[in-house]
């Protein structure tokens, strides 16, 4: 369904309804505690491998097509009305930040500034560069990841969902955030009749 008049969105950084956010830092705890550099890298990986798919299932003349779709577990109510181009325009700019603070993290330093869900939302209509943009993007995650010796960092940056974080939980963070965008990117394909 495409949006209309009608369908007003939560402004951005408005956040997840507060069952939800607490049953997804729980989630978030445990899976922090049970997982392992190498199995959040693998689902990275494959996360990344799953949208290259669905992305290429797509033609190109509708990637930039708006689809409101239901509110996804782990979704801003603000983030549902986003083409594929735009999801992707996200996760460029939520992966350079995932990698930068992975990177300031493991080399002793706490980033500057503050971690913000309503300054990481995309463009309005971004244009098809910004498949190479994420694709590089996620190569950048990996790459930071790689050059890390250590994730299980002294140093903590704050996610506003979250709270304080090592980059090992930040590499988590960035594996499960791209499932989440999957899954989006998915909806907006049954949107659009694909």
């Amino acid at each position: 369904m495409t949006a209309s008049a009608g369908n007003q969105l939560a402004a951005p950084g408005a956040g997840l309804p507060r069952i939800e956010l607490a049953i997804a830092r729980s989630m978030f705890s445990w899976k922090c505690r049970m997982g392992t550099r190498n199995g959040f890298i693998a689902r990275f990986i494959q996360e990344r491998s799953a949208i290259q798919a669905l992305v290429e299932s797509c033609q190109e003349s509708e990637r930039g097509k708006r689809i409101l779709i239901a509110r996804l577990r782990g979704l801003e109510d603000s983030s549902r009305n986003w083409s594929v181009w735009m999801t992707l325009d996200h996760l460029r700019i939520t992966n350079e930040a995932f990698a930068h603070v992975v990177t300031e993290l493991a080399e002793g330093r706490i980033p500057e500034g503050e971690a913000s869900t309503a300054a990481v939302k995309p463009t309005a209509q971004p244009t098809s560069a910004v498949e190479a943009d994420y694709e590089r993007s996620c190569d950048g995650v990996l790459a930071a990841v790689a050059a890390a010796p250590q994730l299980k960092t002294a140093n903590r940056f704050s996610h506003p969902w979250f709270g304080p974080l090592d980059a090992f939980a930040w590499l988590a963070l960035s594996s499960l955030h791209l499932g989440i965008h999957r899954a989006q990117i998915a909806a907006i394909l049954k949107g659009l009749g694909q």
